[in-house]
């Protein structure tokens, strides 16, 4: 044994530390355990909030997605007379990758600015970022319309 070092004890001698401090140390530090359990829990609370605020995001961005692309796409599936003029890239490869968009955009925006951010302003980055990426759709996606205003829908 060096100079500093102590002998171990045995599990049933008590340490001359707790037998200085008394039965008052024993009660304080199952206080400190209850005040770190009710951290932890509001910890996990916490973070169970923040994960599913990411799942509801998903939820709103595809719906936001389909709110905004499906009645323009309306006549790519519809087909106009006859159905002669459906586009089936519109509905099999562009639609999806539109929804698929607005699934993953907001998630993954809200998992980047929650690191940096405070969560209300998070969320107002996902709307802001969700808005950009539905302008920058109007500007770019443009699916066959109708031949003109006096096209209607058949019987």
């Amino acid at each position: 044994m060096s100079g500093g070092d102590r002998p171990e004890k045995a599990e049933g001698e008590a340490s001359d530390e707790s037998d200085e401090r008394g039965e008052h140390a024993e009660h304080d530090e199952s206080d400190e355990h209850d005040e770190s359990d009710e951290n932890d829990e509001s910890d996990e609370d916490d973070e169970l909030l923040l994960s599913s605020a990411g799942c509801v995001l998903a939820l709103a961005g595809v719906l936001a997605a389909a709110a905004y692309a499906v009645p323009r796409a309306e006549y790519s599936y519809d087909g106009g007379f006859e159905g002669q003029d459906t586009d089936w890239t519109v509905i099999l490869v562009e639609l999806p990758l539109i929804l698929l968009g607005g699934f993953a955009l907001p998630p993954l925006t809200w998992a980047a600015a929650t690191r940096y951010l405070r969560p209300w302003a998070a969320a107002l980055v996902c709307v802001a970022v969700v808005a950009l990426g539905l302008w920058g759709l109007d500007a770019v996606w443009h699916p066959q319309q109708g031949p003109g205003p006096g096209y209607e829908r058949g019987i």
